[in-house]
Formats: C-alpha cells, sequence, structure tokens
C-alpha cells in the first residue's frame, strides 16, 4: 500500500497538537545572522554559511499536514536564515517525474516509495547524500531504514515521517468488561479469536474496497504473515523476486491469513460473510467494533483518523492498537512505511537542509506538534503527544523491531499495485491460493 495513500489518510485528522510554543529565535521575517551565535540557536550552528539562500521540497504532503511542516522547521530557518520552500501536490508521484525530465527537479523531494527513489538514482538524476547527512542518518536511523535508499552502494538520503502497519484494533472497555487478555503471540490471538466467536460475536471485522487500488489491505496482511512465517530475510527475497511468487513459502503464509481472512466462523463482524470483505471499504472495515460487533480489525496506525466522531483513541479508551503479535516473543518482525529526503542538488544550502531533515532536532520540532511518527532513535517519546503515534515511536525504537517497508511498494508497480491487489480480491472472492500466486507469479515482468 502505497505511503502517499496512507499520507491522505493522515491528511483529514484534526487539528489536536497543532499549537507550537513561540520560538525563542524570533518570529517574523529576522533571520540567520541577527540570531545566529545565541543560545536559542545553539542546535543550528553547524547549519551555518548559508544566509538568504533558498532551499525547495515538493512533497505528496498538504493541507494541515503541510503547514506542521512549515512550523516544525521554523526555528531552523529562523536561525539559519535558509529559506524553505515546500510545495506538496496530489500528484506528486507522476509530477516528480515530469519535473526532473523537464529540467524543473526540485532541490529535495520526499518520496515514498523505495522503488521511485532507485529509479531516479540509476538514471543519475539523484545526488548521493553528502559526508554529514550520511553520518546523521547512520547516527539515528537503523540499517533496516537506510538499505531503502542506498543503490548499489551509495547512498542518498535517511528517511523523515514514518508509519507501523502490524497492528491490531480492539476495544479495552470491550476487553476489561469480556475479561480478554491483548495476545503475545499467533497461538494466542487464534486461542482469543476462538473465545471471541464462543461467545456469539464475530472476532474480525475487514475490508478491501478502496477504489481503483481496491485489494491493498488484504496484500498488507499477506506481507505481515511473511514477516511472521518466513521472516525478514526471506521477505527481502520475495519482494525483490529471489524467490518465485507461488514459492511454497509465499503460499505458507497466505493460507495463514486465510485461517483468518477467509474462516466464515471469525469473519465479517458487522458487514456479513467472507466475501463481504471484498465489497466493504477500507474506511468503514474497523467501524463495527465500536457497536461491539466485531472485536479486533488489522490495520496500521494511520486507521486511528477513520473511527467515528467523538471516539476516544487511548489505551482506556473506546478504541486502541496493539502490536500484531508474531509466532513467537523471540522476534518482532514490523511491516511500516515512511518517504525520504532526496537530493536532486548539492549546493551547500541543500544539504545543510537534508542534514538537518535527518536530525533529532527536527524529529523532536515535529513530533511536538502532532500526528507523526517517525523512526529516528533521536525522538524522545514524551515529545509525541497521541497514544497511538507514542505506541508506534515505541515499536520503531525497540532494540527487537526487525523493520520492514511495505513489500507491494517495493515490487514492481504492475505486480505490487496490481496483479497482487486484484489477485487478492479474487482470493477473498473464492479463488484457490495456488492460483492466485501462480497468476501473480506470471505477472512479474521479465
Amino acid at each position: 500500500m502505497a505511503y502517499a495513500r496512507s499520507r491522505q489518510a493522515l491528511a483529514i485528522a484534526g487539528v489536536l497538537g497543532l499549537t507550537l510554543g513561540a520560538t525563542a529565535c524570533g518570529t517574523g521575517d529576522d533571520k540567520g545572522n541577527d540570531k545566529a551565535g545565541s543560545a536559542e540557536c545553539a542546535a543550528y550552528e553547524k547549519y551555518q554559511g548559508n544566509d538568504g539562500k533558498k532551499v525547495s521540497i515538493y512533497s505528496s504532503i498538504r493541507d494541515i499536514e503541510a503547514d506542521r511542516l512549515a512550523q516544525s522547521w521554523k526555528e531552523f530557518e529562523d536561525c539559519t536564515g535558509i529559506t524553505i520552500d515546500h510545495e506538496g501536490s496530489g500528484e506528486f508521484e507522476a509530477q516528480l517525474g515530469v519535473r526532473v525530465q523537464g529540467g524543473n527537479a526540485p532541490d529535495l523531494a520526499f518520496i515514498p516509495q523505495p522503488g521511485l527513489l532507485k529509479r531516479f538514482a540509476d538514471a543519475g538524476n539523484l545526488k548521493p547524500a553528502g559526508a554529514d547527512t550520511k553520518a546523521m542518518a547512520e547516527q539515528n536511523y537503523s540499517p533496516d531504514w537506510l538499505k531503502y535508499s542506498t543503490v548499489d552502494g551509495k547512498f542518498y538520503g535517511a528517511p523523515l515521517g514514518s508509519n507501523v502497519k502490524s497492528f491490531v484494533w480492539y476495544s479495552p472497555k470491550t476487553f476489561k468488561e469480556k475479561g480478554w487478555q491483548v495476545p503475545q503471540t499467533w497461538d494466542d490471538l487464534i486461542k482469543l479469536s476462538d473465545t471471541i466467536a464462543a461467545s456469539g460475536t464475530k472476532p474480525w471485522c475487514a475490508g478491501i474496497e478502496s477504489g481503483d487500488a481496491t485489494g491493498w489491505p488484504a496484500t498488507d496482511w499477506i506481507e505481515d504473515l511473511m514477516l511472521r512465517t518466513a521472516g525478514p530475510e526471506v521477505y527481502d527475497q520475495w519482494t525483490t523476486h529471489g524467490i518465485p511468487f507461488n514459492d511454497p513459502k509465499v503460499a505458507e503464509a497466505v493460507d495463514k491469513a486465510g485461517t483468518i481472512l477467509k474462516n466464515e466462523k471469525y469473519v465479517n463482524g458487522g458487514f456479513g460473510g467472507v466475501k463481504s470483505i471484498a465489497t466493504t471499504s477500507f474506511q468503514e472495515a474497523g467501524v463495527p467494533i465500536t457497536t461491539g460487533k466485531c472485536a479486533l480489525h488489522r490495520q496500521a496506525s494511520f486507521y486511528a483518523n477513520q473511527w467515528p466522531e467523538g471516539t476516544k483513541v487511548a489505551e482506556d479508551g473506546d478504541v486502541f492498537a496493539f502490536y500484531f503479535p508474531g509466532i513467537d516473543t523471540a522476534n518482532k518482525p514490523v511491516l511500516g512505511g515512511g518517504e525520504f529526503v532526496a537530493a536532486f542538488a548539492d549546493r551547500p544550502e541543500v544539504q545543510a537542509v537534508q542534514t538537518y531533515l535527518a536530525s533529532g532536532e527536527y524529529a523532536n520540532s515535529r513530533a511536538k506538534i502532532g500526528d507523526w511518527v517517525s523512526a529516528n532513535k533521536k525522538l524522545d517519546i514524551n515529545n509525541v503527544p497521541n497514544p497511538v503515534d507514542k505506541l508506534s515511536v515505541g515499536i520503531l525504537q525497540d532494540p527487537k523491531t526487525q523493520f520492514r517497508f511495505d513489500g507491494s511498494d517495493l515490487m514492481p508497480a504492475a505486480v505490487g499495485a496490481g496483479t497482487f491487489w486484484k489477485g487478492m480480491v479474487s482470493w477473498i472472492n473464492g479463488k484457490d491460493t495456488k492460483t492466485v500466486l501462480n497468476d501473480i507469479e506470471g505477472s512479474w515482468p521479465k
């Protein structure tokens, strides 16, 4: 599932946490030399020497999220004299290529698909990150993250925002009333599902309808199960076609997902049977939890914005999330997404901004404003106001976490945003695993 779509879901978030304390570095157009050297601007000394320069950034981030971006780097602008000119577009992926080919590339772009970043790197359009950016990134991010912006041994930029997809949403109030416990392993999850089913409630609700992108929520299920049953190394082979799509290990993951998604005893609470999953929109799919018609819904952190108005999202609230458990507790495989700060220019001021965006100072500045998650190790979890975001950051910072990027975003678009999505719809509608996987394998570009 493309992170850009995740960002669109996030863009409708409320304005909670918008207030940012007034910066001590000044608020008007007073920039650079007026403030450089002041105590308030000490953290920005390494970026000095670029007063009066401009850096352009292009991304898919718009509306309230774009306003929050402007707030997040305002102190940097005030203290360095660099002006950041950000433009967000709903046509980002398509238009970035057009601009690059037309000689009108931005200085920096926030690229949400590693495959797209690789394409620009292979074409020679991107500038490798400078030594300072590389050092900052290696200090603040795990190798699991940095490999996605490394092409043929060259590092092109640090991550920025992130999301966690390995979540199961539930009602803490209902769990408390019924005496149900949050599961720690896959077997615990199945036992819990059986217990809920025996009580007369369908344990799971799901929906994979999403317009032209129908099917993507089911691909997230398969990716999460591949990480759990086959492990991160085999997952990497799968997303790069190191093993075929119809490999027995892939079939095992799909069938394990099927023990829930194709189990009439388990689904589809509030909507019908198994086939109703294909016609239920992903936005509505978890809502029956709020009326007691289902108990569990697997969906990413950004689903926090889909609950009906007035729903309290908290550990003691109407809904919350727990980590989608692994086969055991020895490892913690985590599926997610994010964007990377890639450079089309290497002027000193561009490198300064690229380095700053990889820093702990930036991550904490943005986090305080609200509704944002990062895998930056320097992010203080106490600066994250939203309970689900706090949970996400805790998982991303856990040393046991084995993070892997959304698989369909790593595959060729014809598969990851094409036959994989469509194949999952056919699978939900009754087609067998072997046939579906053979069809997807046959579609992989030669």
